[in-house]
């Protein structure tokens, strides 16, 4: 398989995590760094011994070398981002939430799509083997019919208005942050749900900081998922089906573990440990897909992070969580 060089657009602490996970990477090449900031590059470059550091973004696009770039600025910038990378004909990993809204996230899918180049949402939880193995017994109805999941993601983050999280000038708030997750688990294992019943307690800056949401089906079944700041809670995922359950019991997001308990029987602990901080195997999915000729994933498709971010709007919508740059749009 051809090595594939990669370049890191931002310096922060998820960009640090890939970093870690590029080097450790069985054919990719971690080749450049790019921030606003030229400091910063270096910085980041000498830390993780990178050849090239550039002290901003058009440059490292304009590196005839670099093969894909990683997007690892908060969700407000990636529309941008993605756009410059794509539009210098660079392959796309980019973190979620994906943009801030489906226009954005459709514009950038069209775009990807029009040049022949890779795409996709870095949703790291789906490349897990633990939840391969899942969605695996679900499909061989281990489980009978799915009737009910449940997911959450709160995390205890006090108030700082200035913070990214709080800062509807950043895209803040529960939902695109942290309820992407749960809500991205939901749509994996059931589809996209037929009626929605939503709550949402927004804070002082306008963003929403504690949500509730029971998606619906036609097939009778249902998630509930919930999200927030500045509490916390054990992030946790229940799936409930005719003949069984699966519980993850801890950090749903990157499992190590799960439980099955059909009915009637013993529990039986299913372990999945994975290499360093688990983030190399969406890097080994964009390098396969990209081996194979293929420019989206299967596993985290294009269409179905247009739809989620569909169902993030219609969300919003309900709420009045409307950011700045969308009042301008």
């Amino acid at each position: 398989m051809k090595t594939q060089r990669w370049g890191i657009l931002a310096t922060g602490n998820i960009a640090n995590d890939l970093a870690s996970a590029i080097k450790d990477c069985e054919g990719a090449e971690l080749l450049a760094v790019a921030s606003r900031s030229q400091t910063k590059a270096d910085e980041f470059a000498e830390k993780w011994s990178i050849p090239r550091a550039y002290g901003s973004y058009e440059e490292l696009v304009n590196d005839p070398d670099v093969d894909v770039v990683y997007i690892a600025t908060p969700h407000n910038f990636h529309y941008e981002n993605m756009k410059l990378c794509l539009s210098a004909g660079k392959h796309v990993l980019c973190e979620k939430a994906f943009t801030i809204n489906a226009q954005q996230a459709e514009e950038c899918i069209q775009l990807a799509r029009e040049k022949n180049l890779f795409l996709m949402e870095a949703m790291w939880t789906r490349f897990f083997p633990a939840v391969r193995r899942i969605r695996e017994m679900i499909e061989e109805k281990v489980l009978g019919e799915i009737r009910f999941v449940q997911a959450d993601f709160f995390h205890h983050l006090p108030f700082d208005a200035e913070h990214r999280l709080y800062n509807p000038n950043l895209g803040g708030g529960a939902l695109l942050d942290l309820g992407i997750y749960p809500v991205s688990f939901a749509v994996m294992l059931l589809g996209l749900p037929e009626v929605i019943s939503s709550s949402a307690r927004l804070g002082e800056t306008g963003v929403d900081e504690v949500d509730s949401l029971i998606f619906c089906y036609e097939n009778c079944s249902s998630a509930q998922v919930s999200c927030g700041l500045g509490i916390e809670k054990p992030r946790e995922v229940f799936i409930l089906g005719t003949k069984g359950c699966i519980k993850i019991p801890e950090s749903f997001f990157r499992p190590a573990r799960f439980t099955l308990q059909l009915y009637g029987q013993e529990a039986e602990e299913h372990s999945y440990p994975y290499p360093g901080n688990g983030y190399g195997y969406e890097l080994e999915e964009v390098m396969q897909c990209l081996a194979q000729g293929k420019l989206e994933s299967e596993i985290m498709p294009l269409d179905e992070t247009l739809d989620i971010m569909q169902l993030c709007d219609r969300l919003r919508a309900e709420w009045g969580v409307v950011y700045p740059e969308e009042m301008h749009s």
